[in-house]
């Protein structure tokens, strides 16, 4: 049965950070229906006065946060010691698991393009130790279609692997359609589902859907992508449907007010960290 759209949620502006312009796609009114896919935001911008602000250290517990920078480049640090870089088609995964403090600062370059979004954390894995993983370029597949490419920055595409993530299954990738041309995804049917135009509108399960816009998919066991008649880029994004309780406040997102409570409450008392260093 070919997946169709079941919603759709078009990206406002807005700012966040230090004062960093940019797309919020999904966020608190979206949990239930993009589940276990907590907020999405796009930077699009050839202006460096849009992003250059960046995100000063900040607080996290409860979720990963995953950043795609396919334009552009983004530098992390963070309380365990980690200081990295990427850009130009790589990822930053950084589990926040019971607690961590990051910044992120964002150079001038010519365009900056991606996008980040926040992937749930099971109830069994809230307070899982923090981490940090970069993708890099050397790391990710670039695989030939019939009609464009594939890059696969996580996950299993056809029998081919990329980074598995630990906590829960996610495929996640970037695929570049030409003008005119479709191509089928085959899904497992009860996976959560979702697609993001990333740049140019495209034809999703035959349906026409602008640039900026995150579709959520219906069950089933494939979905039709086709670009219009300019090329697209389009985010897949598949994982499993967590279906528990969530309970947010700013960066954090646990499963009962409690917890939410308490994490404030250990940032208070500055017991927030654990297996961390302060800055």
């Amino acid at each position: 049965m070919e997946r169709k759209i079941k919603q759709q949620v078009r990206g406002y502006r807005t700012q966040d950070g230090a004062g960093v312009n940019l797309v919020r796609v999904l966020g608190n009114r979206t949990i239930q229906e993009y589940d276990p896919i907590l907020m999405l935001d796009s930077f699009d911008s050839t202006n460096p006065d849009d992003y250059t602000a960046g995100f000063p250290m900040h607080p996290h517990r409860g979720i990963e946060t995953i950043s795609y920078v396919y334009r552009g480049y983004m530098t992390h640090r963070d309380s365990l010691g980690n200081e990295d870089t990427i850009g130009e088609g790589e990822v930053q995964w950084m589990t926040a698991g019971s607690g961590i403090l990051h910044e992120e600062k964002i150079p001038a370059s010519t365009r900056l393009l991606g996008v980040q979004f926040w992937l749930n954390l099971p109830a069994k894995d809230k307070m899982a130790p923090p981490a940090y993983r970069s993708i890099k370029n050397s790391e990710i597949e670039e695989i030939e279609l019939e009609n464009g490419k594939l890059r696969l920055l996580a996950g299993e595409y056809e029998g081919r692997k990329g980074y598995v993530s630990k906590y829960l299954p996610l495929d996640y990738y970037d695929i570049h359609l030409n003008p005119h041309s479709p191509m089928v995804l085959n899904t497992e049917g009860e996976r959560s589902v979702m697609v993001f135009t990333l740049l140019g509108d495209a034809y999703v399960g035959g349906e026409l859907i602008k640039e900026k816009t995150a579709v959520k998919l219906t069950s089933g066991d494939h979905v039709e992508i086709m670009a219009t008649d300019k090329s697209a880029q389009v985010l897949y994004i598949s994982s499993k449907l967590l279906a528990e309780p969530v309970v947010w406040g700013g960066p954090i997102v646990m499963n009962t007010k409690e917890e939410l409570d308490k994490a404030f409450d250990d940032l208070k008392k500055g017991t927030f960290l654990q297996n961390s260093i302060s800055y």
